[in-house]
């Protein structure tokens, strides 16, 4: 069975483009504000309205564009075409206060880092972004900036393990209460709020490892009838397959190790937000904390975000004929692609996606040790955790990702396979798949 298109009627590309807010839209406190790198902030508050006459406006940009010049300037200074790695821990001051391009200490505050805030910003289409040193700490700060003890939230019923465990672990020690829920159900999640006291509901739509889809806007207007918050980790469809702030949502976040860098050399988060004062208070705990990265892994990021519109696009290609060859395999007992007409869930996809991802799941039909014996048998598909890299990864989430959640209410069923389709030879992968396959069934 093949994929389907995405729907016809989503909104284009073109039509979603993401904006780049000059700085003069946003309090001086906010980060990620989008100045070229090397530029004060009075410099690009006043080159606003000229930029954008000049056509600088990535409103008016497919994400092609932005994705390679958002943030990514020629740098004023040298006309590098590449952002510079600046590695300085701390920037000269023109007197007491006096920063050059508001740069003090690094913790708070890098331009390669500022390069990278600007174009996630752009990319997702919010007023801020943020960069951090993994997408838990992502996370982390959000959860801390949004939550007291006595709130709650809405998580997945089959969220990411380590999410879950940040809620389980951590956060319920602390006080905040969570409610796993199926949120493909609107009455089931209307059912789970608590009126006064949900803070958030906290959303993946393609979920890890089962890929289930969720409405983000639907959510959205339930979120935000509650008074509380929409938070969506689009880190398996990536902003170039949808764009959650678009749909409502109020912040988006992202592991940017996965198809934002794109390359498994990397570890990184992303925080995206719409609301300036929301963004300032994150920004307030990420410095406090320290949760950011380093500008080598901030240069990483964006040099693999010039290529996500490209890469993307192969791995949604190859993607689609892995879920065809695994379901009409006779070893599979069920596939989970949001690209095939029978999952739950593709009709909500077609709509607010613009492509159904390169991430694929299995179950095997002989059972968890067949499924442990797919991984173990497969060449070409590394057995490896992590995802979103150019390289075909494959891994047993209930014994590898996931373990953090067995025995839970978010256990993953122990015949599951989880693929990362990558950009190599799409029938290359087939052969690869085939022959573990049929080896495991024998």
């Amino acid at each position: 069975m093949t994929s389907a298109s995405p729907s016809a009627e989503r909104p284009s590309r073109s039509q979603t483009s993401p904006s780049q807010i000059t700085a003069a839209a946003a309090p001086e406190p906010v980060p990620g504000q989008p100045r070229r790198v090397g530029e004060s902030r009075d410099q690009a508050r006043a080159a606003g309205p000229e930029r954008e006459r000049a056509g600088h406006d990535d409103t008016r940009r497919g994400f092609e564009t932005v994705a390679v010049h958002a943030g990514q300037e020629p740098d004023p200074a040298t006309g590098a075409v590449v952002v510079p790695i600046h590695l300085a821990s701390t920037f000269a001051q023109d007197g007491i206060g006096g920063l050059r391009a508001g740069f003090e200490y690094a913790r708070s505050g890098n331009p390669t880092r500022a390069a990278l805030e600007t174009s996630l910003a752009a990319l997702e289409g919010g007023r801020a972004g943020l960069a951090f040193s993994s997408g838990l700490a992502a996370e982390d700060a959000l959860l801390r900036a949004v939550c007291r003890p006595g709130d709650h939230a809405l998580i997945p019923a089959d969220a990411y393990g380590g999410t879950y465990r940040l809620f389980h672990r951590v956060y319920a020690d602390w006080g905040l209460e969570y409610t796993p829920v199926d949120l493909a159900d609107p009455a089931a999640v209307r059912a789970a709020l608590r009126a006064g006291r949900t803070r958030l509901i906290w959303c993946e739509t393609p979920t890890n490892p089962l890929l289930s889809i969720a409405d983000i806007a639907v959510l959205a207007e339930l979120a935000h009838a509650a008074g509380a918050l929409l938070v969506v980790d689009n880190t398996f469809a990536s902003p170039y397959l949808q764009r959650p702030l678009a749909l409502g949502a109020d912040a988006v976040v992202h592991s940017t190790t996965k198809y934002l860098g794109g390359h498994s050399d990397v570890v990184g988060g992303a925080v995206v937000v719409v609301d300036p004062e929301l963004g300032g208070r994150i920004a307030f705990v990420q410095n406090a904390a320290g949760a950011v990265p380093g500008p080598f892994d901030a240069w990483l990021v964006l040099r693999g975000i010039k290529t996500l519109p490209v890469r993307m696009d192969r791995h949604c290609a190859n993607a689609a004929r892995v879920a065809a060859l695994l379901d009409g395999h006779p070893g599979v007992a069920e596939v989970r692609y949001p690209g095939l007409p029978t999952h739950p869930g593709h009709a909500v996809a077609a709509r607010q996606m613009s492509g159904f991802g390169g991430m694929v799941s299995f179950r095997v039909r002989a059972g968890a040790d067949a499924a442990a014996a797919v991984c173990r048998r497969a060449r070409l598909f590394t057995l490896a955790e992590s995802l979103g890299g150019v390289e075909s990864l494959i891994e047993h989430p209930g014994r590898m990702t996931h373990a953090s959640a067995a025995g839970s209410p978010l256990a993953v069923p122990d015949d599951l396979v989880r693929l990362s389709v990558g950009i190599e030879s799409a029938d290359d992968l087939l052969a690869d798949l085939r022959q573990s396959l049929d080896a495991s069934s024998a």
